[in-house]
């Protein structure tokens, strides 16, 4: 029988704020153990929270960005559980009336687009983190109470690699809407992967197998091919799936089991009774929707029909934000952005990272290359004469055409001057000469370049290449 996976990711991402949830703690990865606490984050009896307004907004940003229903009326309840990294032996986080709802992430996937529909986003509190020795445990509380948004997708992701690029792409989104860091290596992104099989062309689910606290994107592409075949194998065999929490081990490349899964009901969620309902307001809605930015998917696709880029070269832009916002301006006042974005990422880039310059540290004014790919579109100066002129302009900061009349490197584009260097060639060379004039098209072009070198780089390459055939052609 074949069978198809059924797979939806809860995605967990620290949101980028000063403090913690519910007091003023720092939210500050690498501090000592146990530094950014009180007794708030504690647990400790008789201490009252109250909700980080910055951590509010960007869960209503992080709505907007993932097209989402935001409704009027938002409460936190409280999720019980007994573990060492729960402080308060409870979670505040949402249940029955979540932040947001009801949204979708659009990504490109083989050759075309995909969507995955986003149930919710709901804002919640992260735990601590334990750390287990031979003999012994600690606990961390500096993660306790950071505030944590759940993504939670349908289960509309058919493969790993599906899953792959939707993760990567819900992670693009968060960092241009600057909701989160979402560095991984830090915890700030981490995952439970819902899997389940079924035979094609059935629309009941499977038995749902949960994969717990996955921590990098390439672990959980493995996780989610290993468990796939593992179910599809012990269903051939005729053995039944439960429904269970497991967990990956990416060295022995293989999930393990933990539990079995527990319901809503074994959490004895009730609103938390210290914590009014939030209600946002028009206005608050209003100023929140301010810091709504282009995704990078729309933004992609706008330079490659604005500026007539290839797909790599609008990735470029995509991935690197500030290489981005600085070709921007150029090319809407060039009339060849293309040129310029293959200056910009083939010269200006290569050249930030060798001399470790910062864009703001630029010498030159941004419009320099507007002027410099106009010196090699008019024939005054050759691409290769350019790239002197472009190393030259990052170390001076001089504009290109000051360059190019300090150093004499203008293009010589003289008939006459261009035809004696082409007689001298020939003459110093008469077996290339003849090779040309018996088929040999590779001899024009080592001639064209003894024309280069007479001319010191200065002649027009497409006149030489014009004059020398047609000397030798006469």
């Amino acid at each position: 029988m074949e069978y198809e996976s059924v797979i939806g990711l809860e995605t967990h991402v620290q949101l980028k704020t000063h403090s913690k949830m519910w007091c003023g703690c720092a939210n500050q990865y690498g501090s000592p153990a146990n530094s950014n606490v009180c007794p708030v984050c504690l647990g400790m009896p008789g201490v009252l929270p109250v909700a980080n307004d910055q951590a509010l907004r960007l869960t209503a940003l992080t709505g907007m960005l993932l097209n989402c229903n935001i409704p009027k009326h938002a409460q936190f309840d409280r999720k019980n559980y007994f573990y060492p990294d729960n402080p308060k032996n409870y979670q505040i986080t949402q249940l029955a009336y979540p932040s947001t709802e009801h949204g979708v992430v659009e990504f490109e996937f083989e050759g075309g687009m995909a969507k995955v529909r986003i149930t919710r986003a709901h804002l919640e509190e992260d735990v601590g983190k334990s750390t287990h020795f031979e003999r012994h445990s600690g606990v961390d509380y500096n993660r306790a109470g950071v505030p944590l948004l759940e993504i939670v997708s349908e289960p509309d992701i058919r493969s790993a690699d599906m899953a792959h690029t939707y993760l990567n792409a819900l992670i693009d989104i968060l960092r241009y809407g600057k909701i989160s860091d979402c560095d991984m290596e830090k915890g700030m992104v981490r995952c439970d992967v819902n899997i389940s099989v079924r035979p094609k062309g059935q629309t009941e689910l499977g038995e749902k197998i949960e994969i717990k606290n996955m921590n990098t994107i390439s672990g959980i592409r493995r996780a989610i091919n290993y468990e796939v075949d593992r179910q599809i194998r012990a269903l051939n065999k005729g053995e039944a799936l439960n429904q269970e929490t497991r967990r990956w081990d990416d060295i022995a490349g293989m999930t393990e089991i933990m539990r079995t899964k527990e319901d809503a009901h074994d959490y004895r969620y009730f609103p938390d009774p210290d914590l009014m309902a939030f209600e946002p307001d028009d206005a608050w809605m209003t100023e929140v929707a301010t810091h709504v930015v282009e995704l990078p998917l729309a933004r992609k696709q706008r330079f490659m029909t604005e500026y007539e880029l290839p797909a790599s070269d609008a990735e470029t832009f995509v991935n690197d934000v500030p290489l981005g916002d600085y070709f921007e301006p150029i090319a809407k006042a060039s009339k060849s952005p293309k040129a310029v974005a293959n200056w910009i990422i083939n010269n200006l880039r290569a050249k930030l990272t060798e001399s470790e310059t910062k864009l703001d540290d630029l010498k030159f004014e941004p419009t320099a290359f507007i002027e410099l790919v106009s010196l090699v579109e008019s024939g005054k100066i050759s691409t290769k004469i350019a790239q002197e002129v472009f190393i030259e302009m990052f170390t001076s900061g001089k504009s290109p055409a000051a360059i190019v009349e300090e150093k004499g490197m203008a293009q010589v584009s003289d008939t006459s001057a261009i035809e004696g260097f082409c007689d001298q060639a020939i003459a110093a060379n008469p077996k290339s000469a003849d090779d040309f004039r018996a088929g040999k098209g590779a001899a024009l072009n080592f001639l064209k370049g003894q024309v280069m070198k007479l001319s010191r780089g200065k002649a027009n390459p497409n006149l030489v290449g014009e004059m020398l055939e047609k000397k030798l052609t006469a």
